[in-house]
């Protein structure tokens, strides 16, 4: 959400800034969202005004009483009445504005950092740096499912008849992987001087609605029947959530926290499910949050995703970054990249972790302020993907292959593999 200040002093940016998102269907939302607070405004004078009118009124009364001036006074009481009335009256309209404008606000999207490209959608994103070489090998790389089916790891029919489509069991040495991937992970991330967590994996909607756009919200979260509650599609939302209406000394900061949870996702969209764990409607993730002051938020953005990429490279994955463009990026976000590892059976690079700053639209929402020297002021908020466990599964099986079908375990997670150095096919 962004302040209403830049859209009294300079709606054409904010509209501009519309224009360059490509939602131009929100344009009359700056007009609306002017007008409402400019008849608010006047409410609010006018309101003022007669509170202390009320105040001399009554005064006012309590002399003419004494003076024996009842006719008079009984005016003034009249008077008192129709202000009184008048007065509950600019309240309501008040608060009827006040909703429409929260409403409006909450979908006007958040101004969008110089550096991002205009673009219509992920296709037209850019990429920025490539970090080790990709190779294709001349052996084949079989499908992430086959490899898995060869290590007795994967079992999609049984989850089928539990959950339904886009579940799965993990046996064996599949889910051990996923579990050495996901400790190292936070390992990793422990001695880049994060905090460790496991958050809450549900949260309630006021959270929901504070950390991600109303669209994001219906295609991803699942909500739980009767009650306040969501299932996290990933722990930076609650993470974020638990700085909900606090005041954060500046000298604590930054606040760097990194955590571990299932992730549960409905993956609404075109895209659908498949038949192997590359979209699922539930995996696990170590994910990193940041909370800092506005003038380094930029300088940790840039932190984040490199030590994504520092981490996939440990476990001989080459990726790229590229700057998601200004259609691509969701309505919260500042500036965002996507980290991406390479494919050898594909010959492409796919997305396996996302970095975002989202300057105070977070912060904003949830109503999480610094205390500073010279007063309070909104933080800024970012959050990274350190490892989702199916994609970084996936990556590490087809760049880890060997002729003869068996997988090399990187060495970062042969300490929690028992030792263990490659994982082979059941004959």
């Amino acid at each position: 959400m962004i302040d209403i200040n830049l859209i009294r002093t300079n709606p054409e940016l904010v509209k501009e800034n519309i224009r360059k998102k490509f939602q131009d269907q929100k344009l009359s939302l700056v007009d609306e969202v002017f007008e409402l607070d400019k008849k608010n405004r006047e409410l609010k004078n006018e309101g003022d005004n007669l509170r202390a009118s009320r105040n001399t009124l009554s005064s006012e009364i309590g002399t003419l009483m004494k003076e024996g001036k009842k006719d008079e006074a009984e005016k003034i009481k009249a008077q008192v009445a129709e202000n009184k009335a008048r007065l509950e009256q600019i309240e309501k309209e008040q608060a009827e504005i006040d909703a429409q404008i929260k409403k409006d606000m909450m979908t006007i999207p958040n101004i969008v950092d110089k550096s991002v490209p205009v673009g219509k959608d992920d296709s037209e994103n850019v990429e920025i740096e490539r970090f080790g070489e990709p190779k294709v090998p001349e052996y084949e790389i079989p499908y992430h499912a086959d490899i898995l089916d060869s290590f007795c790891a994967l079992d999609k029919e049984s989850a089928g008849r539990t959950s339904g489509n886009g579940f799965y069991y993990l046996m064996g040495d599949g889910a051990r992987l996923v579990s050495a991937m996901i400790s190292y992970a936070r390992d990793f991330m422990i001695n880049k001087g994060f905090t460790y967590c496991i958050p809450p994996f549900m949260i309630r909607g006021d959270v929901v609605n504070g950390v991600m756009s109303f669209a994001e919200m219906d295609a991803m979260m699942y909500k739980i029947e009767g009650e306040d509650l969501y299932l996290i599609g990933t722990s930076e939302h609650s993470m974020i959530g638990k700085f909900k209406d606090q005041i954060i000394n500046e000298k604590s900061l930054p606040i760097t926290m990194t955590s571990y949870s299932p992730c549960f996702r409905k993956e609404v969209g075109a895209h659908g499910i498949e038949r192997g764990i590359y979209r699922v409607h539930q995996f696990e993730k170590q994910e990193m949050i940041v909370i800092c002051k506005p003038e380094d938020s930029m300088a940790w953005y840039n932190k984040m995703w490199s030590f994504s990429v520092e981490l996939f490279r440990s476990l001989n994955i080459p990726v790229r970054t590229l700057e998601c463009c200004t259609g691509d990026l969701a309505d919260l976000k500042v500036k965002s990249c996507d980290i991406e590892a390479w494919s050898p059976r594909q010959k492409k690079y796919f997305e396996v972790c996302s970095c975002s700053t989202l300057g105070d639209a977070q912060a904003r929402r949830l109503g999480i302020r610094i205390k500073g020297e010279n007063g309070n002021y909104f933080a800024h908020t970012l959050n990274n993907t350190v490892l989702a466990s199916t994609r970084a599964l996936i990556a590490l099986l087809e760049n880890n292959l060997q002729p003869d079908g068996s997988v090399i375990i990187p060495e970062p997670l042969r300490m929690y593999m028992g030792g263990k150095e490659k994982v082979e096919p059941v004959k």
